[in-house]
């Protein structure tokens, strides 16, 4: 399957986009119900929630398009086309009422000639991301994205081939060429490995850039550095649903 209209995905993309960010919105004071925690992660009944209003519209339009999601699969996500969907990034900002998360939607296609398959569960996907050079790794690229923070109500949209866009206006990188002018942004990942690896990482850039910032939300601070206001991004351990809208 080849998608041939781009432009009809990626208003579908937005309108679930939109549907979330509303939920969102509508419950960043509220209590929320916990489903599952850890040390440094926090699931919420709202992801869930979040996920499948997405999944409703999605399917709605694309009933034969498979999605990858955080809180879950529907269909093959093997498939030659699939969404890729985080409802919240950012879910432990969100989970203390701070408004800094966001929804992200992608459209990913299989690239031509990668017929390999992941062994067992069909999350490995994610877990290896879309470009593993490993066997049984299928190779895919993003061809719509959608990064929508209902907070601001800032939506970043994409095609693959045409210009990024926030709000419809044409974004860029930064043009700051010295890391000393710099502003990086950091991401520290839930498992005791990333974590462990990114402090040298913090070390070494604290006293050579302008500042560090740690935002809490993936698709937020590449968006941030899609849009000029940050230089760059640094994490270890990100998840396929946190960059496919950006790739």
């Amino acid at each position: 399957m080849t998608f041939h209209d781009p432009a009809a995905a990626l208003l579908c993309a937005v309108q679930a986009a939109r549907a979330a960010g509303k939920l969102m919105r509508a419950n960043l004071r509220s209590a929320k119900k916990i489903n599952a925690a850890t040390q440094h992660d926090i699931k919420l009944e709202l992801d869930v929630r979040c996920q499948k209003t997405i999944e409703r519209l999605l399917r709605r339009a694309y009933p034969q398009v498979p999605i990858l999601g955080e809180e879950g699969i529907v269909g093959d996500p093997e498939a030659p086309v699939r969404w890729v969907v985080d409802p919240i990034d950012g879910t432990v900002n969100f989970s203390y009422g701070i408004p800094h998360a966001c929804v992200s939607i992608a459209l990913q296609q299989k690239v031509p000639g990668s017929g390999f398959r992941v062994p067992g569960s069909p999350r490995r996907t994610a877990e290896l991301g879309t470009r593993n050079p490993e066997p049984g790794n299928s190779a895919f690229q993003s061809i719509v994205g959608v990064v929508y923070d209902p907070f601001t109500e800032e939506l970043w949209t994409a095609i693959r081939g045409e210009p990024a866009r926030l709000n419809g206006k044409v974004i860029r990188v930064s043009r700051r060429t010295k890391l000393n002018v710099a502003i990086v942004a950091l991401g520290f990942a839930k498992n005791r490995s990333t974590l462990d690896r990114m402090l040298p990482t913090f070390d070494g850039l604290i006293h050579r850039v302008r500042k560090i910032r740690i935002m809490g939300a993936a698709a937020l601070s590449l968006v941030y550095v899609a849009t000029g206001r940050m230089d760059a991004y640094v994490e270890y351990g990100l998840r396929l649903w946190d960059i496919a809208g950006l790739q």
